[in-house]
């Protein structure tokens, strides 16, 4: 009975420090070399955090979802391209995240685009993702897979 207890806590504790490894980056440049470190694809966040109605419910009811999480630690480095009306930003990240507004297209929130890590778009998701994580994961495995099926 007491190696089971101790068996079982062990267990909840690898997975929850599997779990706290998915993190939203705010800072693109850190979070691309990453991704190429890590041979892992980027998707990216266009949102306004601070005012965006859908982009506050859709973080909830899938980004910072446990499923989703445990998802992108395994596949993706995620990055918040934020645009809000209070947060403070540095220059540099205001500097940045407009140019991957231009560069991408994002003319609306949330939008979020699937990139490699030469910033080759793979697929994008515009708007509110009903069906919660299960649903936008399905889509963004459908965009790698599209993807790794073109470049044969």
């Amino acid at each position: 009975m007491k190696n089971s207890l101790r068996f079982a806590f062990l267990f909840l504790c690898f997975q929850s420090l599997t779990f706290a490894q998915a993190v939203w980056h705010d800072d693109f440049t850190k979070a691309h070399l990453l991704a190429k470190q890590e041979k892992k694809l980027v998707l990216l966040n266009f949102t306004g955090s601070d005012w965006c109605g859908w982009c506050k419910k859709m973080k909830a009811d899938v980004l910072l979802k446990k499923e989703f999480l445990e998802y992108a630690a395994k596949n993706v480095v995620l990055v918040d391209v934020d645009f809000p009306e209070s947060k403070e930003q540095t220059a540099s990240i205001k500097k940045t995240n407009q140019t991957l507004k231009q560069k991408y297209g994002a003319n609306g929130y949330p939008t979020f685009v699937l990139i490699d890590a030469d910033g080759k778009e793979l697929g994008r998701h515009v708007g509110y993702s009903q069906g919660g994580p299960a649903k936008f994961i399905a889509k963004l495995d459908h965009f790698r897979q599209s993807a790794a099926s073109a470049a044969k």
